[in-house]
């Protein structure tokens, strides 16, 4: 007979225990895979006690959003306004490579949640305080997008694109010289390779020289901190820029 620990052994159910448990859910599961009755079984408690707590999945989406965003970090006090706005920007990244199910989360809300809203606000205070007009902190902020949550769109899926290189070759794998499929295969594809190098060089030359991570979302095994980086200094540098030159859109 299965015995129930007392209500002495275990936190009482709040709003903020559901919320957390939520978040480490996901975190061991992926978004696809959460639902509320799993959720139940993992706090031990009926699917029905949740709802006392969280009106219904929305509403229980809304709060681990805000607590994976509640705990960005922000800057040190003090710092240049363009100094405080990265190191937000990758604190964000950060916490968001760590719950790798928020932001597609993010993306699905109807719109910001409370903590979305107070991290945005931090940032434009930011631009704001280091003198930057609400004019340009207002195109800076369509500029930077997603960026300011740590993460952007991708011109391609993971794999979408690989350079010819990768592709391999008729001796590659265990079986390849007891399977001739496996190795026309890949000669068919070294093929395709090639021909598509030929059509699109310059892609292929890009593709080629592109710094290699196998746990690439970008595509074609590119350094996605470095890009994400990369875009971000380009971006921080130009609102410089415009701001040292008293730059208005009207």
């Amino acid at each position: 007979m299965t015995q129930h620990r007392g209500t002495g052994d275990r936190a009482p159910l709040s709003r903020q225990r559901i919320l957390r448990a939520a978040v480490a859910l996901a975190d061991a599961t992926g978004a696809e895979a959460f639902s509320m009755r799993r959720l139940a079984q993992e706090l031990g408690v009926v699917p029905m006690a949740l709802y006392k707590h969280v009106a219904n999945k929305d509403e229980l989406l809304d709060g681990m959003v805000d607590v994976v965003v509640g705990d960005i970090a922000r800057p040190a006090p003090g710092a240049p306004w363009k100094t405080a706005v990265r190191q937000q920007v990758l604190a964000a990244r950060s916490q968001l490579l760590h719950h790798r199910w928020a932001a597609p989360v993010i993306e699905s809300r109807p719109g910001p949640t409370p903590a979305v809203l107070a991290h945005l606000d931090s940032v434009i205070g930011t631009f704001r305080d280091g003198g930057l007009s609400t004019d340009l902190t207002h195109h800076a902020m369509h500029a930077l997008g997603t960026r300011l949550l740590g993460f952007s769109p991708e011109l391609f899926a993971t794999g979408a694109a690989k350079p010819a290189s990768d592709v391999p070759d008729a001796g590659s794998g265990a079986d390849s010289g007891a399977d001739s499929g496996a190795g026309s295969g890949a000669a068919a594809g070294s093929a395709a390779a090639a021909a598509a190098a030929a059509a699109y060089p310059h892609v292929a030359e890009i593709a080629a020289a592109a710094a290699h991570d196998d746990g690439s979302t970008v595509g074609g095994g590119c350094d996605d901190q470095f890009e994400f980086e990369f875009a971000l200094d380009l971006l921080l540098d130009g609102i410089e820029r415009r701001h040292r030159e008293g730059w208005t859109s009207r």
